[in-house]
C-alpha cells in the first residue's frame, strides 16, 4: 500500500509501506480522509517543529477516519463497514500520569506522525491502517470530512474544559486558523455571550464570521478596534490564544479584564509574556496540550448537530496530489482546513 512520507523540508513523497499484521483487540481500516494539521505543515515547510527535527523518513498525518475492513479477536462494539474516527493518541496506560488520569501527558505516548522520539512514530496518512479498537469512535452519520475533524475539535474541547465556566462569558480568540475557528464553535456551544476574533488574514477572518464570531478584527489594518476593548481594566473573561505569536498574546492580555483566564493553544515556539500586566490583572495563564476523552465527545457533538465543522473544510484533494494539498494548506490567503482523500 501507499503512504505520504516526509524525508526533509519540502521533500514529501508517496511511497510504499507495509500494513502489518492484525492482532488481538485491533482493527484494519481503509483510510478515507485525512486533515493536514499545522504540525504536518511544520514538518513539510521546515523539516521539524522547533528543536524537533525529522531524522528519518516519517509517514505524516494524525487527523484521519476510515471504514473498518477487518476485525481482530476480542473486538467488541465495532463491525466491518463502520465509519470510524481514529484517535492518534495512544497512551501507555501504565506510567504515572496515565495512572493519575492525565493520559494526554503519558510519558510513553505514541502519537501518530511525531518526530519527537527516535525512531519516529509513524503517522496515519496511508491507504490502510492497523489500529487498536480502543482508538476508534464510530462516526456513522457523519461525512468522512467531518469525521476527520474529530482530532482538532477534541484539542479545542480539551482547552474549553481547562478554561472553566464559559456560560455568559465574553471571549477573545487570537488566531483564526482551523483551531481558532473550532474555538468559536466550542465557546458558543458552551454558552459564551460574545466572541471577538483577531487575525492578520482577511480570508481567515471571513471563515471566523461564517463560524459565528460576533466581531472580527484585522490586526494589520484595524488594531485600534481591539485597543478599545482594553479601556478601563479590559473586557474579556477568556482568551483562547491560537496563533502562537507573542504579539497576539500581548494584545490579548491588554484586552483582558482582571482575573480572566488565558488559554494558550498556539504552538509557535517560546514566547515572551508581558508579566507585569499578567500579575497586575491577576490573570490565569493556562496551557492546553492535546486531549484524551474529549475525542469521543467531539464525535458526539458533531453527530448531535451541536457543532457543525463542515464550513471550515475549504479543500479536499486526492492522495496523488498530496504535495499540492500541502502547498495550498500553507497559503492562509486561500485555505482553511485542507483534507486529503485516500479513497
Amino acid at each position: 500500500m501507499r503512504a505520504i512520507t516526509i524525508h526533509q523540508e519540502k521533500d514529501l513523497r508517496i511511497e510504499s509501506c507495509e500494513l502489518g499484521n492484525l492482532g488481538k483487540g485491533q482493527v484494519e481500516i481503509r483510510i478515507s480522509t485525512g486533515g493536514v494539521c499545522g504540525s504536518d505543515l511544520h514538518y513539510y515547510n521546515h523539516g521539524g517543529i522547533g528543536t524537533i527535527r525529522v531524522r528519518e523518513p516519517m509517514i505524516l498525518g494524525h487527523e484521519v477516519c476510515g471504514h473498518i475492513t477487518g476485525l481482530g479477536t476480542d473486538v467488541k462494539d465495532l463491525k466491518v463497514g463502520d465509519l470510524v474516527a481514529v484517535s492518534p493518541s495512544r497512551p501507555c496506560g501504565a506510567c504515572q500520569y496515565c495512572g493519575e488520569g492525565l493520559r494526554n501527558h503519558c510519558e510513553n505516548m505514541r502519537f501518530y506522525g511525531s518526530a519527537m522520539p527516535f525512531p519516529h512514530i509513524q503517522g496515519a496518512f496511508r491507504e490502510s491502517l492497523i489500529a487498536d479498537a480502543s482508538q476508534c469512535v464510530v462516526a456513522n452519520g457523519l461525512s468522512t470530512g467531518e469525521a476527520a475533524m474529530a482530532e482538532p475539535l477534541a484539542v479545542v474541547l480539551h482547552s474549553a474544559r481547562r478554561a472553566g465556566e464559559l456560560m455568559g462569558k465574553r471571549v477573545l480568540i487570537t488566531g483564526c486558523g482551523p483551531i481558532g475557528g473550532l474555538a468559536i464553535l466550542a465557546a458558543r456551544a458552551a454558552g459564551a455571550v460574545q466572541i471577538v476574533v483577531t487575525d492578520l488574514s482577511e480570508n481567515a477572518l471571513k471563515y471566523a464570521e461564517k463560524m459565528g464570531a460576533d466581531q472580527s478584527i484585522n490586526m494589520a489594518d484595524n488594531a485600534d478596534k481591539l485597543t478599545a476593548y482594553a479601556q478601563g481594566k479590559g473586557t474579556f473573561d477568556i482568551l483562547f490564544e491560537c496563533s502562537g505569536a507573542p504579539q497576539a498574546l500581548a494584545a490579548g492580555i491588554a484586552a483582558m479584564r482582571p482575573r480572566g483566564v488565558i488559554m494558550q493553544l498556539g504552538l509557535g515556539g517560546d514566547m515572551s509574556i508581558p508579566m507585569m500586566q499578567l500579575t497586575a490583572k491577576e490573570l490565569d495563564l493556562r496551557g492546553s496540550f492535546r486531549f484524551h476523552e474529549e475525542f469521543s465527545t467531539a464525535i458526539q457533538m458533531m453527530q448531535s448537530g451541536r457543532i457543525d465543522v463542515a464550513p471550515l473544510i475549504s479543500h479536499t484533494l486526492p492522495m496523488d496530489d498530496a504535495v499540492e494539498a500541502f502547498e495550498i494548506a500553507s497559503d492562509r490567503s486561500k485555505a482553511m482546513k485542507v483534507q486529503i482523500a485516500f479513497a
